[in-house]
């Protein structure tokens, strides 16, 4: 009987409490669907503006600097006596005896040394003997000469033999001439045993002694002395080609010298070779500094500082900031806009942590230091606190 019997029915207020319950659900959901959907739509926008944030280059910009009205240049170079030579043994023989060494001061026409020429001593013998035979021939071959003519004049000979004679006295008088010559010859070797100071200076090598056997010539190793005038010394530098141009005479050096630490010594530029050497590309120059005092030594290694005259119309930039790319060198600056510009410059000297630009830049730029290698022209950038100047 309980199978059968009939189920209660909901009534009416059942039916609505339970609508307005499905309703609520139903706005809920909707609402935190819309919810989600907006906040995932704002978490992308957001995303979206963070990335494109995070994508702008965040760079670090400074003025160029200005050149500088004068600039110092440092380079090595070579001591030299004003004036230095070897000294040759002009006639052959063996070394009598010296009269300087080393170190010693001598005086122009001073007396070194003197050599013993036994065979040009006989040589000058047997050629006066000869200027004396020559002579008695010419002065017999004239006395004939003039006799002939006489005859010649009397028609006592003929013609033929007057001629004869007249050209046995020319032949007699140019022998003569000829043993002259050789005597003289002779006589100038003979002053050569005297080895004699060719100007005022001071014996810087003596490389003989007595008893040498001295061969006359100039070959390698074979100077008897050295001589060298110290009072004034040269110094040649080469000076790279991109200072060159403005490396003129009167230009203001100081010398400074190892043996003589926190001492500089003026020079002056006297001349340069106004030509550049072509496997160097420097130009050779040529210093002159006072040495009265004696302090300074020929051979010796200097630093030469040069005071060369900056380039008013030029600026300098850090070599990191320097973009290579196809268009050639190239530099990045920021604008007023915060976007970044490539300009193309000419380059100047290179300082190893600086260039110089000869234009493209000005002084007024704010340049983006290590740029990345992404820059590309009109792209937005971001400016980090400036960099300090060095």
């Amino acid at each position: 009987m309980s199978e059968n019997q009939p189920q209660p029915r909901p009534n009416n207020h059942e039916f609505r409490h339970l609508g307005r319950y499905g309703l609520t659900l139903l706005v809920v959901a909707v609402v935190l669907a819309v919810w989600g959907v907006a906040n995932r739509v704002h978490s992308r926008n957001k995303l979206g503006d963070e990335t494109a944030q995070e994508a702008v280059p965040v760079v670090i910009v400074r003025k160029p600097d200005a050149s500088p009205p004068s600039e110092q240049l440092v380079l090595p170079g070579n001591v030299q006596a004003f004036v230095e030579a070897p000294i040759f043994a002009r006639t052959s023989g063996y070394l009598r005896t010296w009269y300087t060494d080393i170190g010693d001061p001598v005086k122009k026409g001073q007396l070194m040394a003197e050599i013993d020429t036994p065979e040009v001593d006989e040589q000058l013998r047997q050629a006066r003997a000869d200027l004396a035979t020559a002579k008695a021939n010419a002065d017999l071959a004239h006395i004939t000469d003039v006799r002939w003519k006489g005859l010649l004049a009397n028609q006592a000979v003929s013609q033929q033999d007057a001629d004869t004679r007249a050209g046995q006295a020319a032949a007699s008088g140019a022998q003569l001439n000829s043993a002259q010559a050789n005597v003289a010859r002779l006589e100038e070797l003979e002053g050569f045993k005297r080895i004699v100071a060719p100007f005022d200076g001071v014996v810087t090598a003596r490389n003989t002694d007595i008893g040498a056997l001295i061969a006359a010539g100039q070959t390698a190793g074979n100077a008897l002395f050295r001589v060298a005038d110290t009072k004034k010394l040269r110094i040649y530098i080469d000076v790279p080609e991109p200072y060159a141009p403005k490396t003129k005479p009167g230009i203001e050096v100081e010398l400074v010298f190892n043996e003589h630490p926190g001492k500089q010594f003026p020079a002056t530029l006297v001349r340069t070779a106004r030509a550049l050497d072509p496997t160097l590309r420097t130009l050779r120059v040529e210093l002159q500094v006072d040495n009265a005092s004696g302090e300074l030594f020929p051979g010796a290694y200097a630093e030469a500082h040069f005071k060369i005259p900056g380039n008013s119309t030029s600026v300098r930039v850090p070599a990191t900031a320097l973009i290579f790319r196809a268009k050639g060198l190239q530099i990045a600056t920021v604008g007023s806009d915060r976007k970044a510009h490539l300009r193309s410059i000419i380059q100047g000297r290179d300082f190893g942590t600086s260039i110089e630009v000869l234009s493209g830049v000005t002084a007024e730029d704010q340049v983006i230091i290590n740029p990345p290698d992404s820059l590309s022209d009109g792209g937005a950038v971001k400016i980090a606190s400036p960099e300090k100047k060095s």
